[in-house]
């Protein structure tokens, strides 16, 4: 089996085989909102997070976030976060709580195992589910694709501009702790059942799968900002196309 994230697959929306046991299930804007949009995209984010997205928690822990991977930091904390109740809307019956931290006889290189008992026609008994660090950059991978997450990995030229990071970071965090929670996704689906070019209306826009949703309300945006770009350089008193790059040109072309 290979492990790799198929676009055309993903964008399609079917459920990515990881493994024989590990298998990511894409919902549908109707599923994370029978979920709960906040606590869905809380998850994610949890899941997909690397030191440097929780660098002044860890900091805070005793633990400098330059000094670790993101492997290390999700089996040394974030995969025990949610049961199986929680995580039941990407990995189906897969339970995290239940990994337990090992090592490969070979080379001593951490890993997450655990035991399933199997009792079907075609298997009885107890079958191993192993994540190593190759598995787990895979299912994050995927999680971030189809989310459009960027993944944070920058780190600080020096110690100071590390602790001013830190400090950011932890302020950032405490202004908007308080603030009144407001669904993105309402705002983005509203947008879209509104804009020209969009073939959904609202009664059918919930069964959409989350990345094919995204990559309207990002494509649909690329088409207009290429269009107004070559209206206003082609009226004679707007910009000057030679000065403006062809991937802003180019509304087939990838999304950022």
């Amino acid at each position: 089996m290979t492990l790799e994230n198929d676009e055309l697959k993903l964008y399609r929306g079917q459920d990515f085989v990881v493994s024989r046991n590990v298998v990511i299930h894409q919902p549908s804007l109707n599923e994370i909102c029978d979920y709960g949009e906040r606590d869905y995209y809380s998850m994610i984010y949890q899941l997909t997070a690397t030191p440097q997205s929780m660098k002044w928690q860890l900091w805070d822990m005793g633990i400098d976030y330059t000094e670790i991977t993101p492997f290390e930091l999700f089996y040394g904390f974030l995969f025990r976060l949610y049961p199986q109740e929680k995580t039941s809307i990407l990995f189906g019956d897969l339970d995290f709580t239940k990994f337990q931290v090992a090592q490969r006889k070979d080379d001593g290189s951490p890993l997450l195992y655990q035991a399933i008992e199997k009792n079907n026609a075609d298997n009885i008994g107890w079958e191993e589910i192993i994540l190593d660090e190759f598995t787990y950059h895979m299912i994050t991978d995927y999680l971030r694709k189809v989310h459009f997450i960027p993944k944070d990995e920058q780190l600080p030229a020096n110690k100071a501009t590390k602790m001013i990071l830190i400090e950011d970071a932890r302020e950032e965090s405490l202004r908007h702790k308080d603030k009144a929670y407001h669904s993105p996704l309402k705002n983005m689906v509203s947008a879209m059942i509104n804009s020209e070019g969009f073939k959904y209306s609202h009664a059918d826009v919930w069964d959409m799968k989350i990345n094919a949703f995204m990559d309207s309300v990002k494509r649909i945006s690329k088409i207009k900002n290429a269009n107004l770009l070559l209206q206003s350089g082609y009226s004679g008193f707007g910009v000057n196309l030679k000065e403006i790059s062809n991937r802003q040109l180019d509304w087939l072309g990838e999304l950022e």
